[in-house]
Order: C-alpha cells, then structure tokens, then sequence
C-alpha cells in the first residue's frame, strides 16, 4: 500500500563528503547538489573530522541542502601496504601491530564513526520529520546507521552501495584476518537485504549479488553518472608528445606494471602520467624499467587539477583488475569520468566484463585485456600512430547517449526510487 506525501525529506548519511577529497566524494556529493532540485529536501549527516586521506578545500558544498557534522571517532585513514613498505626490524613490527589492530574492527575500520552517527541520524529523523534515509557505502559499516536509524524510528531505509558487500575484488589473500571480514560482510549484506526498504547498487553484478540474498526491498541498478558540465571551459591542446593520463589511486589488486611492462617494450616517445597516490612497490619496480621521461608520477591533486589534466591529454587509461574473475561486474565511477572527458581511452580491463561492455557500446575507446602485455602495446602504438598522422578526436558521444549517461538522469531514477519507497506503508 501506498501514502501520498507532497513533500519527500531525505537524510543522507556518508562518510565521503567535502572537504573530503578522492573519487568516493562524488556520488554523495551530487545527491546533495541534483536531489533538491527535483523536489526532495535533503539533508546530509558527514563527519566533522574522519581523518581522511585526502583533502579538496576546492569542492563547493551544495547550499540547498542542510548538512549536518558529527565528530568522527576511530583510527586515521591509511593504506597498509605503504605504511610497511622500506620497515624492517622492530619498527615493521610496530606498525603491523598498528594496521592489525585497525583490522579487528568489523565490517571495517569506519564502524567507529557510528557511535556518533546513530544517535545524531535518529535526532535528525525525528526533527526534520524525515521520509527516508539513505547510507551510501563505502565503508560497508555505513549501513548499520539506517538499520539502527529505521528500527528506531521506523523511517524507510534506502542502502546504496557502490562496493560489493560480499565479493569485493579488491579483497585480498585468504588470511585469518581477511575471513573474519569476509564473514562480518556477509552478516552485513544479510542484514541490509533482511532491513532496507530500497536497494541501489552501482552495477548490476552488485545487484545480483544482493538478490541472492533474498532482499524483502525493490533492489534497482542506478550505476554512477558522467558530469559533463564539470569539463566546461577545460580545453584540449594537442601535445608535442603524446600523453596518456591514468587518475586515482592504486589499491588493492589493481595494478600498472603490465601497461608499464608495454610502455618500455615499446620504445615509443609516450609520456603516461599517472595522477595520484602511486605504491611505492610500483615506484620501485617502474625504476628498472628506465622509461626517464616517459613516465610522470603526479602527487594526489584537487578535483579540478584533476580533470584539467584528463581533458589535456591525447588519451586516458583505465585500469580494472580481472581479480579471479570479480572484476568483470566493476563499473566505477571513474569510466563515467573518463566518458565526460571526452579523450580516447585505453581500457585495460577484463574483456567480457561491464566497464568493456560500456566502452564498446559508446565507442569510447580500446578494450584489452589487463594483464595482456603485448595487446597493450599494439594498442598504445596504434594510438600514438594515429597521433602523429594528424590527431585523436575528441570522443564525443551523441545527445542521447549523454543524456543517458548523465549524472542528472541517474539521480533522476534514484529519486523516482525514493519517492515510492517514501510512500511504501510500514508497521
């Protein structure tokens, strides 16, 4: 049964959120910015300080939404892998003592915010006259705020999830550690199927994922969306050498050395820049290639510096890990990203998996495989063939296809997603 409500109030509870920086910031932040203006009032409960990575003091905060700060309580974010990367002796032991209690914390080390968060979604619930919320992972912990705000107050719950609860393919070796964090997602993907009134998942292999768990809610696909009119007044100029930009950090399985591998069999003047935090192992292994100049790291940068360098360049890489078989479901944020940019990308993702799917059908760019070394090669040397016979297009995509593909038409379908949830009649 339905209720009729002229007006929908949402709560959008993340974790993510300027002056957070990095690509996570962007779903939640566009909610924020596109949601009030098809006439649904949105507040947004972020942390006060959660000792995030990285900062973008340049990100604007939507003004037609309220937005609520709660401190955050918990351990620093880090990346474990640099953290010990050059430590031996009694100092590795010391910061493996470090990262090992940071792993004790379950489903991940965020949960810490919810002794803070809880109790402030369920005031705001309450004084707001509030219809539904919305969590927004990652962190997965992010979802026992809605479960803990709906039986609270009996506020309908939308659980938005961008990361696979349950086969993450960033997930790494099976360890004591890891299948403890394996099982407390599996209790939490039980959880948000058993409690959310509305599931949104980012690709459909999230969806599927959590249709197995026989959701009692409408699970919807509502994959992330390309912000064309964030690259408006960024031009393209063509470079005296071709330049290949690769954007975001490297974590997990994902992994530059086979394009590196390919750039140095090559031999061909490329210069790829790769922009963002950049493993120190990778670093290292990179040095015995000796590519000089024709490899540029790039420390972690504003959004707009950012897309700047996206938009001028001949071509952009995409890097998605096969991971056993995992990756084929990814589609993140940064395709969309790299579609807005309108430059060629080489994809170096799993060939049948979504992200080439997409490639393909907006004829975009290139797909090969991620670990095909020599695939990568040819690819990179019909790419810089081309450049030199008289340039690279830009790689526009007709008005319906943008359309579709827009960051206003995906949060068109999550709002049509809200309103009847907001109108579902419940105990």
């Amino acid at each position: 049964m339905y209720r009729t409500i002229l007006l929908v109030r949402v709560l959008l509870v993340t974790l993510y959120f300027p002056p957070a920086g990095g690509g996570g910031v962007q779903r939640s932040l566009k909610l924020a910015q596109y949601l009030p203006a098809l006439g649904i009032e949105t507040h947004v409960l972020a942390p006060e300080d959660p000792k995030w990575i990285h900062r973008d003091a340049e990100l604007r905060v939507p003004t037609q939404a309220w937005v609520h700060r709660v401190p955050y309580l918990g351990p620093k974010a880090r990346r474990p892998a640099e953290e010990l990367h050059g430590t031996s002796g009694l100092e590795r032991v010391a910061v493996q003592a470090k990262i090992a209690t940071r792993r004790l914390l379950v489903p991940d080390a965020s949960v810490t915010w919810n002794l803070t968060a809880i109790p402030a979604a369920i005031r705001i619930v309450r004084r707001e006259g509030i219809d539904v919320v919305i969590t927004t992972s990652p962190p997965g912990s992010i979802h026992l705020v809605g479960a803990a705000v709906k039986r609270a107050t009996g506020v309908a719950w939308l659980a938005d999830v961008r990361d696979a609860l349950v086969a993450n393919p960033h997930r790494r070796a099976d360890t004591t550690a890891t299948r403890a964090k394996q099982a407390a997602n599996v209790r939490l993907g039980r959880l948000v199927a058993r409690y959310a009134d509305g599931i949104s998942a980012v690709s459909d292999a999230i969806a599927d994922e959590i249709r197995e768990l026989s959701p009692r809610g409408v699970v919807r696909t509502i994959a992330n969306g390309s912000d064309f009119d964030d690259f408006v007044g960024l031009e393209y100029r063509p470079g005296e050498r071709f330049r290949i930009t690769h954007t975001g950090s490297f974590f997990g399985k994902r992994d530059p050395r086979p394009f590196l591998q390919a750039l140095a069999d090559s031999g061909l003047d490329v210069v790829a820049r790769f922009v963002g935090d950049f493993r120190a192992s990778d670093r290292e292994w990179a040095e015995g290639l000796a590519l000089g100049d024709r490899l540029e790291l790039i420390p972690y940068s504003p959004r707009a510096e950012s897309l700047r360098l996206q938009r001028d360049s001949e071509a952009l890489l995409l890097l998605v890990p096969d991971a056993g078989g995992r990756g084929k479901g990814v589609l993140s944020g940064k395709v969309f990203e790299y579609l807005a940019a309108e430059r060629p990308i080489l994809a170096a993702v799993p060939p049948d998996g979504a992200a080439a799917k997409l490639i393909r059908e907006t004829g975009a760019g290139v797909v090969v495989a991620p670990d095909d070394v020599d695939g990568l090669r040819t690819a990179l040397e019909v790419l810089q063939q081309r450049f030199r016979d008289g340039g690279l297009p830009a790689a526009r995509l007709d008005d319906d296809l943008r359309h579709r593909l827009s960051r206003e038409a995906r949060v068109e379908e999550l709002a049509e997603l809200l309103r009847q949830i907001a109108t579902l009649d419940r105990p």
